[in-house]
């Protein structure tokens, strides 16, 4: 499968869902692939389209069972046709930093750990859920963010495990791909 392509040719068949733009959000555990093919996506499309990363979006370690807060301010009002916004977190810091606006644009692209919120269904053109083998996953995250993610992983795994198993985020996504392949 062509995993780009096939969320390009779904967001092609369906109506906006986002204000007067479209919203695919890619989904899955850490290290899956995510950003690759959110990268992928937003590139292919023939129109302005803008990637959000969810990295930027967590308060720290522990806070994904909070994601669907920040997500509020930001997809809300795009789902009105208005400019949303959310705070970027610092991860050096360890605080909130400055507020992002986000203009509506034809598609937007948000990928990240519970990206796929549930309580936005609505708005959501596309959900994909990406995965790969845990090991896998974990190399990816060390190389990707360096030993300072290593204390943190299993914790974060099982709040992974924890928000997907209450959002039903694998069983409602539209499209399922083996980030273990190239796309």
């Amino acid at each position: 499968m062509n995993a780009p392509a096939t969320v390009l040719e779904l967001l092609a068949a369906r109506p906006a869902t986002l204000g007067t733009g479209r919203l695919v959000c890619i989904d899955g555990p850490a290290g899956s692939g995510k950003t690759t093919l959110a990268e992928a996506v937003a590139q292919s499309f023939d129109g302005a389209s803008r990637l959000l990363h969810m990295d930027d979006m967590y308060p720290g370690w522990s806070g994904l069972p909070r994601v669907d807060e920040q997500l509020d301010g930001l997809l809300t009002p795009l789902g009105e046709g208005r400019a949303g916004s959310y705070r970027r977190y610092d991860w050096v810091a360890g605080e909130f930093a400055e507020t992002v606006p986000v203009e509506p644009v034809p598609l937007l692209v948000l990928e990240g750990v519970g990206s796929g919120a549930s309580r936005f269904a609505p708005l959501q053109t596309v959900l994909v859920w990406v995965e790969a083998p845990h090991d896998l996953r974990m190399r990816r995250g060390i190389e990707r963010d360096g030993d300072a993610f290593a204390p943190y992983w299993e914790q974060w795994a099982a709040d992974e495990q924890l928000l997907f198993a209450r959002e039903g985020t694998r069983e409602r996504a539209d499209v399922h791909v083996d980030g273990t392949r190239p796309y």
